[in-house]
């Protein structure tokens, strides 16, 4: 059965928002809840960029039962690695097992903010690789020294340190990507509804499959939607207003730097564009629509992002229970 989730947007909400919108949307019915993890906002219309790990944080003390992930981390260069499987360990604990480490190489925009330059895509794929290594041996609990091409770890040890460690689920675009982490991972992240990268995943020797059944691998797909009670022309307005730097794709979105580079790269987007790329709207059956393409690709998981923070309070008590009810029936019926 496909699982839905909530985003916790941190680039359009502020901290204390995020705590609330994260109680509503378990009382809404959502499965889990994802949290970005940037120190900048995409665009500056969005101007929002709380620590993640404090949200989350008190996010896994105000919730009972909603699982919890960040979506995604990047552990390169803004963090050092250990400092990550510190921060996982201790939400773990908070959260009572209920949290997964979500993992990524990483953006320019957040990255670029301590001085330490921005490499290239190949490096940071080996750097992840390494990365994740450190926090798979600092969560045995066991004392860690680590030398390795890109960190270096000294005599570290996780003293509050959750048994077996925490889930770590990978963000993977490719085979090249999915050859590399999946056998450090336990679970796939995507944002594009692709059978292939399921297929990729699934064929790596030696790990779990995807939806196989107990224990199984999963699929975390993420897709953004502009519910708006009113009209479809405020949702496309808000979506082209706080949403359009989606249109660079990953291979630019990675690279900028700054919100003003995103503003310049996505001058040129339309109203019409957004539309055509997300749900925009009232209409809860274009939005499980847009959605059916993950379940379909075989993913098991999928993030909603409600764009725009002066919607969140009514998409949670108005649209969100009826959208959860249509998206199951669908889902268990496909």
């Amino acid at each position: 059965m496909t699982r839905f989730g909530y985003t916790l947007m941190t680039e359009q909400s502020g901290p204390k928002d995020l705590v609330r919108y994260a109680v509503a949307a378990e009382e809404a019915g959502f499965d889990f809840e994802v949290s970005s993890d940037h120190f900048s906002p995409w665009l500056t219309e969005q101007g929002h960029a709380p620590y993640a790990w404090t949200v989350l944080g008190a996010v896994a003390h105000a919730t009972e039962r909603v699982e919890l992930m960040t979506y995604v981390t990047c552990p390169l260069i803004r963090y050092h690695p250990a400092v990550v499987a510190q921060q996982a360990a201790t939400l773990q604990l908070l959260a009572d097992g209920r949290f997964t480490l979500g993992l990524g190489a990483g953006e320019n925009l957040n990255e670029h903010v301590v001085g330490q330059g921005w490499p290239s895509v190949d490096a940071r794929q080996q750097m992840l690789v390494e990365a994740m290594q450190v926090i798979r041996e600092l969560h045995t609990g066991d004392l860690v020294t680590f030398d390795g091409a890109h960190y270096r770890v000294d005599s570290a040890r996780i003293w509050d340190c959750p048994d077996g460690g925490v889930p770590i689920a990978v963000a993977a675009s490719g085979d090249k990507g999915i050859e590399r982490f999946a056998p450090l991972a336990d679970h796939l992240v995507a944002v594009e509804p692709r059978a292939d990268l399921v297929a990729s995943w699934n064929a790596i020797p030696d790990v779990p499959d995807i939806g196989s059944g107990e224990g199984s691998a999963r699929a975390i797909g993420q897709i953004p939607i502009s519910w708006d009670p009113s009209s479809k022309d405020a949702a496309v307005e808000r979506a082209h207003e706080q949403f359009r730097w989606f249109a660079g794709g990953w291979k630019v979105n990675s690279d900028l730097p700054t919100p003003a580079g995103f503003a310049g790269a996505s001058q040129f987007v339309r109203p019409e564009d957004v539309a055509e790329a997300m749900p925009c709207g009232p209409d809860l059956d274009e939005i499980v629509a847009k959605v059916a393409p993950f379940w379909e690709a075989g993913f098991t998981d999928v993030a909603l992002v409600q764009i725009g923070d002066q919607t969140q309070d009514r998409f949670l008590a108005e649209a969100a229970g009826p959208l959860l009810e249509r998206l199951r029936a669908a889902a268990g019926s496909s």
